[in-house]
């Protein structure tokens, strides 16, 4: 598979700017798992806020990144296509270092249960290869 762009992306997950989270899909399973990049600048929007002498990439952004990249992996399914996959959980959030703009952020979800249009997915965020963030997050598909 070749890496799917920003408009690739958006013609499986319906986020769009400035909520879209995700640059590139370096790698996709259908259905079974995703890896997402983003490159994380100065000028995202939420650093104007969070915090402006010492800028962060808030936790719960992190976590939504992830849940996009695992998104990617259900929704490009044929029987999935057109649909939204909403959050119905997050489980074992753990944030263990900063994220801060110049950062290269892998965003790696695998589908590890599905029944139905619920399943879970372990997620796992890594910056040059030192995890930063890991959950479990549970969705619903809609």
């Amino acid at each position: 598979m070749s890496v799917l762009t920003t408009k690739q992306i958006m013609e499986i997950i319906p986020h769009r700017q400035p909520f879209l989270l995700i640059d590139t899909i370096e790698e996709l399973e259908p259905g079974v798992r995703a890896v997402a990049k983003k490159c994380v600048s100065y000028n995202e929007p939420f650093f104007g806020g969070h915090f402006p002498a010492e800028p962060v990439m808030p936790g719960v952004l992190l976590i939504e990144a992830l849940a996009q990249a695992g998104a990617a992996a259900i929704l490009c399914q044929e029987e999935n296509r057109g649909k939204t996959a909403y959050f119905a959980g997050i489980n074992a959030a753990k944030f263990k270092r900063k994220v801060v703009p110049g950062d290269v952020l892998y965003l790696e979800t695998e589908i590890i249960k599905q029944k139905g249009p619920v399943g879970v997915g372990r997620a796992i965020a890594k910056v040059e290869d030192k995890i930063v963030c890991t959950a479990e997050l549970t969705f619903a598909i809609s």
